[in-house]
């Protein structure tokens, strides 16, 4: 890859050749030479530095043949003080060490080995390892931060018992959690105090974790399906202790609903969640005791939003159900990340389902697949769901291991039922608890149950890009059958020839044009009357052809009902079939991808061609939509929602940002007209009176008022609407209908907006989640001078650039988030991100990766800007010392 990079880049880009990144291979594994049975650790801490003190029993492994003499740890940034083997002191030439391992070159078959190592949390602004937060000591140890506090095979195919001795001055941390039981606490002298606890299951070290400081807690009990009593803790700062109740309450759901579904009962005394505010993710399902970012645990009505409660809930027992698919089992190595993260996402988006609205999650879930990892599949970090190599581990978290890879799991169900899905889910962890183990594993579990071979399926797991189907169709009237062919082609980026067929299962429907019922789906030697009236055909070969019989006149086909696969669909759908199923699919998710796919054509149109007029027959279908009496308030509002513009950038070739976003506000601004006061009767029949409710009926009803209130906004000059929403905000009881009214206002640059954001940032300015929301709004709004308003909220006092969720608020909403205003054709947007890459990837190279995928797709581009996005990328990859973090993605990107 590097010599075809350098062929490609401008000459001041070679240098970088010098210094060549190591890439891990999938094909390279080799099982650990040395296994650790038990760990002590010791974490002494103090002011300036901790001392950590690690006991490691450990043995050769007996597969590995021949066994090498030597010893090899991972360690980063780590000062060793003593070294001992089997309690002998070793001389400094009885061992090698470097700035990433500790290599011992002999070692006896058992040992025991004792360091002692000098860290400094107080300076580690990576926030891996042990680091501060706030007057708070925390770990952040998966994918390899364990090595950063001590010597240690740092993978997850070494799973060891963990006994953890925390002490610290007991003024400055009164509270030392850990993973497990807490076994052992005291006092000692000079005011410190210690506390051990034992975690009695073998895990690796990235679920190992730690959190000191002044905590507060919020206490539950729940009882378990055989009766047995798990005390549940909430640790969070003490002002934050009022806003922990729904974090509860969703960790007792999923804990319930785990043992319903799949028969995972919680199997220790104790389960903790800690929040804490400077976190690089969303949270960490360390067993027993999970970190979370403190956005996904605290909660009031004047703090979360509708969406923040929907959230706290999903991520809460995401973690949880960790529990069993990443704890008891986990990965053999990191390429499996997906057999943990993609399983637990499709675990998790069944429970949120099961909670609420399973065709409103299903809606929202297939839209931050489609937004997030449909473009990532199409660019130049594509990759498969289980990664063949790389660079740097932190680079894939991405949106194809966890989204992408819930929805291959959730075809697996598909093919072979809910019900065997279960009895495989049932074997897996019988064969496999207390292992680390690979997707095949997973796999060959369903195939035991189901009889099915799977081998064709699990191309998934090995083939990037998305599929595109392509559908013909042809009706008998005389035999009154159909005939559908069925072409799948997947293009994979850098690569000449397409992917090789997959398994793609197709639900489908077949409804009648008149009366708007499905028919039954009948194949040849078939009784149409027994037929059921919904199946799943299942393409396996580049191009098939289905024959459906029983027919009285042609249907209108409903395809890849409840987006049954993670396909692109190349739709041969008149308008006029596609309002019909807007207007009438039976199939929820289908009903409205049908209304997505006819404002796509008319938004792609209008870009293309802006002298055109918004169809009749669009904003027809629209307004029956709107005044539709059979959909719940919470579907209507997405069901009449108007296409993102990361969507509407994805899909336009030689993508245009500004004329995508012109023609969607004349789209926007056409339906506001032409409805007005059907929107109007809508957001008035919509209210919500009394106290805030956080229930289903309620919620619905403010997505729906909220939807219309900001389409009305989009009418220039409409000063009701202005009013009106000014009002709302001035008046919200909840953080739902005060951001319902004040985000719109602010994205349209309205006067109204500047008062109402100076009354909030002084409400606001003690409360760090709050303040999120006011800098992420602005940040957010596609107006113009756009990027000076960024710049001066990164000098607001509140501004931290430290702090993860703060450079997501203000630097990750412009560049990931304000795509008009990012990509303005005077490259100022990624010059400014350049700036940003340069300074934070030093000390935070996560972030700096993350935010730099931004420049990714610039061949996507039309030529001025994709001009600018890679003279960007050049500057970047040619910055001294940059991280292989940042390395990774943009040498990817420029090839």
């Amino acid at each position: 890859m590097l010599s075809v990079f350098i062929s490609s880049c401008c000459h001041h880009v070679i240098a970088m050749s010098a210094k060549p990144k190591q890439v891990t291979r999938l094909a390279d594994y080799t099982p650990p030479a040395y296994l650790v049975d038990e760990i002590f650790l010791e974490l002494l801490l103090r002011e300036e530095e901790t001392h950590v003190r690690a006991r490691l029993h450990m043995r050769r492994n007996p597969l590995v043949e021949p066994s090498p003499e030597s010893l090899r740890l991972d360690g980063r940034d780590l000062e060793l003080l003593t070294i001992q083997l089997d309690g002998v002191p070793l001389r400094s030439e009885q061992y090698l060490l470097d700035h990433e391992h500790l290599v011992i070159p002999r070692v006896p078959d058992r040992f025991v080995l004792e360091t002692l190592t000098c860290i400094h949390p107080h300076q580690n602004l990576s926030l891996e390892g042990l680091y501060g937060s706030r007057g708070l000591l925390c770990t952040q140890c998966e994918a390899e931060g364990f090595r950063k506090i001590t010597f240690y095979p740092d993978r997850p195919d070494v799973m060891a018992r963990f006994t953890v001795r925390i002490e610290a001055d007991q003024s400055a941390y009164p509270v030392l959690l850990s993973n497990g039981n807490r076994i052992d606490a005291g006092m000692l002298p000079e005011n410190r105090h210690y506390v051990v606890w034992e975690d009695p299951f073998p895990k690796p070290s990235y679920l190992f974790a730690v959190v000191a400081g002044r905590l507060a807690c919020h206490a539950g009990t729940f009882t378990t399906a055989s009766g047995r009593s798990v005390d549940l803790q909430i640790w969070v700062e003490p002002e934050n202790i009022d806003r922990c109740q729904h974090a509860l309450d969703s960790l007792k759901q999923a804990m319930r609903w785990d043992e319903e579904r799949f028969g995972c009962e919680y199997d220790l005394d104790l389960y903790m969640i800690v929040a804490v505010n400077d976190f690089n993710s969303g949270a960490m399902e360390n067993k027993g005791l999970n970190i979370f970012n403190a956005q996904y645990v605290l909660a009031d009505p004047l703090l979360a939003t509708d969406a923040n409660y929907e959230e706290i809930t999903s991520v809460i027992a995401h973690e949880y159900l960790h529990n069993w698919t990443g704890n008891r089992i986990t990965c053999r190595d990191w390429f499996q990340l997906s057999l943990k993260e993609g399983l637990t996402i499709f675990r998790d988006q069944e429970f949120s389902s099961d909670l609420g609205s399973r065709p409103v999650q299903r809606i929202r879930d297939v839209l931050r697949l489609r937004a997030a990892q449909f473009p990532e599949d199409a660019g130049p970090t594509a990759h498969p769901v289980r990664p063949a190599s790389y660079m740097e581990i932190n680079n894939f978290y991405t949106a194809t291991v966890y989204h992408k890879g819930a929805e291959v799991v959730r075809m697996l169900q598909t093919l072979v039922g809910r019900e065997c899905f279960r009895r495989g889910m049932d074997l897996y962890r019988q064969r496999h608890d207390g292992q680390a183990v690979t997707v095949e594993d997973f796999v060959c579990a369903m195939e035991a149950v189901s009889g099915r071979d799977l081998g064709l399926f699990q191309r998934w797991y090995r083939q990037a890009g998305t599929p595109e189907l392509s559908v013909q169709r042809s009706f008998d009237e005389q035999a009154g059958a159909l005939q559908l062919t069925v072409t799948q082609h997947c293009r994979v980026h850098g690569q000449q020839e397409p992917g090789a067929p997959l398994t793609i299962p197709v639900t489908l429907a077949l409804l009648d044009p008149v009366s708007k019922t499905p028919w039954p789906v009948a194949l040849p030697g078939e009784d149409p009357l027994t037929a059921p009236r919904e199946r799943v055909m299942e393409l396996t070969r580049t191009e098939e052809t289905w024959r459906f019989i029983g027919l009285p006149k042609a249907p209108i086909p409903s395809l890849l009902r409840g987006f049954s696969a993670p396909v692109r669909w190349k739709t041969t759908l008149s308008d006029e079939e596609l309002a019909f199923l807007w207007e009438a699919d039976t199939d929820p998710f289908n009903r409205w991808n049908a209304g997505q796919q006819l404002a796509m054509r008319v938004l792609l149109s209008l870009a293309r061609r802006p002298d055109d007029s918004v169809p009749d027959s669009f904003v027809a279908a629209f307004g029956a939509t709107l005044h539709a009496a059979d959909l719940d308030p919470a579907l209507k509002s997405l069901a009449i929602s108007v296409p993102g513009m990361s969507l509407l950038i994805d899909a336009m070739e030689a993508a245009d940002p500004a004329a995508l976003f012109a023609g969607r506000e004349r789209v926007r601004h056409t339906l506001a007209e032409r409805y007005r006061e059907g929107l109007w009767a809508v957001y008035a029949t919509h209210q919500t009176p009394g106290p805030y409710r956080l229930d289903p009926a309620d919620m619905g009803r403010r997505a729906l008022k909220n939807a219309v209130l900001a389409l009305l906004l989009a009418l220039p000059g409409e000063e009701r609407a202005a009013q009106v929403a000014a009002e709302q905000v001035r008046q919200a009881d909840n953080m739902t209908d005060l951001m319902g009214g004040l985000v719109p206002l602010v994205h349209a640059g309205r006067i109204e907006a500047v008062s109402l954001l100076a009354m909030l940032e002084q409400r606001w300015r003690q409360t760090p989640l709050a303040m999120d929301k006011w800098f992420a709004m602005q940040a957010l709004a596609p107006v113009e001078q756009a990027l000076e308003q960024v710049q001066r909220l990164m000098r607001h006092p509140a501004y931290d650039g430290r702090n993860p969720n703060r450079i997501r608020a203000v630097v990750g909403s412009f560049c990931h988030g304000n795509p008009t205003q990012f990509h303005a054709l005077s490259g100022t947007g990624y010059r400014f991100l350049v700036g940003q890459i340069r300074d934070l990837d030093g000390y935070n190279p996560q972030m700096a990766a993350r935010l730099v995928t931004a420049l990714s797709r610039w061949r996507h581009f039309e030529s001025r800007r994709s001009s600018a996005m890679r003279a960007a990328l050049e500057e970047i990859v040619a910055l001294p010392g940059l991280s292989r973090n940042s390395y990774e993605i943009v040498s990817k990107s420029l090839v």
